[in-house]
């Protein structure tokens, strides 16, 4: 599979089958192709399809193959920002935001990822639930807005707004931590609770998350009569 990805801030990632290769996506995200990519719908197990449930992902995949020679698919963000490639391989997982997942190669697995403490979890909104991507292959993931990387060492940490992480590697460590102090918690504008990232390992932020775009609109949208 060769893939070319083009026209950010609203962009596309067009990939180039060989006959017989297939890709995986969970929500649709297919836009154009050519007459030859053969499409099926399958849920990977019951297990698998709650999971990708509370990711808030399709509880099935749509799969498309080539078949009788190249075959060509591409797949658009649905916000606007950009698409990352990652190259995924044992000791190479990365845990994405929820429905951060696009498209992928069928040697990626999917499987959900919890925060450790789920009570803060909970109340923390956006970084509860994430998405583990593992096996073997090429992911593609959505980043909302502009896509800002970290390389973290070991022990080294950085304090995120819940909703501002796209993507770090599987061996970095991720907790949900309150605001300290109750005057800074309701008065300070941002929030009850951060995200703490440690290293190591590399951490994408994203600058424009869809949900504080809508916290933002949503003041200027009339309330129902």
């Amino acid at each position: 599979m060769r893939y070319d990805i083009l026209g950010e801030p609203l962009p596309v990632v067009e990939c180039h089958l060989a006959s017989g290769e297939s890709m995986i996506t969970e929500r649709g995200a297919m836009c154009w192709m050519t007459p030859n990519m053969k499409m099926e719908t399958v849920g990977g197990g019951l297990g698998k399809m709650f999971g990708r449930m509370f990711s808030n992902e399709s509880m099935f995949q749509n799969r498309y193959t080539a078949q009788g020679g190249e075959g060509m698919i591409a797949f658009a963000s649905s916000f606007p920002g950009s698409i990352r490639a990652f190259q995924v391989s044992p000791g190479n997982e990365i845990v994405v935001q929820k429905a951060g997942f696009l498209a992928s190669e069928t040697g990626v697995e999917l499987s959900v990822f919890f925060q450790k403490k789920l009570g803060a979890g909970f109340f923390g909104g956006e970084g509860f639930i994430m998405q583990k991507l593992s096996g073997n292959g090429v992911a593609f993931v959505e980043i909302d807005g502009h896509a800002v990387e970290y390389d973290l060492a070991p022990g080294q940490s950085m304090i995120i707004d819940t909703g501002y992480v796209a993507a770090m590697s599987a061996t970095c460590k991720m907790e949900i931590q309150t605001v300290p102090g109750i005057k800074n918690a309701v008065f300070g504008g941002e929030g009850l609770f951060n995200t703490v990232v440690t290293g190591p390992g590399k951490l994408i932020l994203q600058t424009m998350p869809v949900s504080a775009v809508a916290g933002s609109i949503r003041p200027f949208i009339p309330s129902g009569s």
